[in-house]
């Protein structure tokens, strides 16, 4: 199965099992819409159920149901939160998930091959895609419809328009 890494547990709240979690997903309140997640513990992933969720400052504070006090919550401390891609809220035309993009082969639209994503920088305005080339060296592609001129996810592959300066 597929999954999608959602948040880490930072630490433990309070002394009934709560947890603080930064959240990795662009819209933190998701976490409002599920009932469950996983939670990949020591290489290990455990269905775990939400009983109650707050939020503080930029974190996102839940109750599970399995964890009953404090101790039980510290042993999950560094732990990343997962859900199946089944979950995952659904995109918007000409919206990737970074998972599926890392890995794609990149060519520009004069047919030169640029190299693979190998991340993806969230900005804030805009993502930046890092494309590692074939002597190691990396390209960054702004992810804006003027440089990104197809997207083929079956064939995995991303045609781009490079803007004048982007590679030396």
């Amino acid at each position: 199965m597929d999954y999608f890494n959602i948040g880490k547990i930072i630490n433990t709240h309070g002394i009934k099992g709560a947890v603080k979690i930064i959240p990795l997903t662009d819209e933190p309140k998701r976490f409002e819409l599920l009932e469950y997640v996983y939670i990949d513990s020591k290489k290990k992933l455990q269905k775990y159920t939400i009983e109650d969720i707050r939020y503080f400052k930029n974190l996102v504070i839940i109750k599970f149901k399995e964890l009953e006090d404090m101790t039980s919550a510290e042993a999950l401390k560094e732990s990343i939160i997962k859900i199946p891609r089944e979950l995952a809220l659904p995109l918007e035309d000409d919206e990737y998930y970074i998972s599926d993009l890392i890995g794609i082969e990149v060519s520009t639209d004069d047919g030169e091959d640029l190299g693979n994503i190998k991340d993806v920088i969230r900005t804030g305005s805009n993502d930046v895609y890092v494309i590692e080339a074939d002597d190691k060296k990396e390209i960054l592609i702004p992810a804006l419809k003027q440089c990104i001129k197809e997207v083929d996810m079956e064939n995995k592959t991303m045609v781009v328009s490079l803007l004048e300066g982007l590679i030396d």
